[in-house]
């Protein structure tokens, strides 16, 4: 099976000549940012998107065709998608990451860890009870990093399949933290998942997802260079 590129930077690989590269719905967006971190992710990702397509479509990053249409309303807000490729975005804190696959669905989600959270009181909302009853056996000092990991690994699913915010996590299960990543019941999708962990920091958990019977090779590149040339 041909690997999952994942390609990762931070918020200060942002510059402002990569701003020229956007389209208008882009341009639109960003501008509508009121802080320089929310610009700087949204611009880094883009910017991926377009600098990465363009090296295997042999075009310029301005002439990538992207289509950002929401399934449910048509406004340009939806998940990027683009003819030839299966792709996702994420970012949290510094920290921004895009997956592509030419063939299969890739949904990627990192999300920085808040020591502060209340994960118990998260889990009533976004953990089955059988999650919630393992999150539960976790050491107070880790319970934040569990709870975020669990929440990867669902984002990262429900991405896959495009189902995205309608999806009711609670029923998306899947393996404990301390357990290989797997896909362990959803009645609401008929079909094969694989999951991977994604290695992003000491602050930070990440996971992919894939749909397909195989589990794929990732590739991890960095893309500051990329969006420096």
């Amino acid at each position: 099976m041909t690997a999952v590129e994942v390609w990762w930077a931070r918020t200060t690989d942002a510059r402002p000549g990569l701003v020229g590269e956007l389209n208008a719905v882009e341009r639109e967006r960003l501008a509508a940012y009121a802080r320089d971190e929310d610009k700087n992710r949204f611009l880094v990702g883009c910017s991926i998107v377009r600098r990465v397509l363009a090296t295997k479509l042999e075009v310029s990053p301005a002439d990538v065709v992207l289509d950002r249409t929401c399934p449910d309303c048509g406004r340009h807000h939806g998940k990027v998608s683009v003819d030839g490729m299966q792709l996702s975005v994420s970012h949290s804190g510094d920290r921004i990451v895009v997956a592509f696959h030419p063939s299969a669905a890739v949904g990627v989600d990192v999300e920085q860890i808040n020591p502060a959270i209340d994960a118990d009181s998260l889990a009533s909302v976004s953990l089955s009870d059988v999650e919630a009853a393992e999150l539960a056996g976790f050491a107070l000092s880790a319970r934040a990093r569990a709870f975020t990991q669990y929440w990867t690994r669902k984002e990262a699913v429900v991405k896959a399949t495009g189902d995205g915010i309608r999806a009711d996590l609670r029923k998306v299960i899947v393996s404990a933290p301390d357990r290989p990543p797997v896909l362990r019941e959803w009645a609401g999708h008929d079909g094969p998942v694989r999951l991977v962990d994604l290695q992003a920091g000491v602050e930070y958990a990440a996971a992919l997802a894939i749909l397909s019977g195989q589990l794929p090779e990732v590739r991890s590149f960095d893309a500051a260079p990329l969006l420096r040339s």
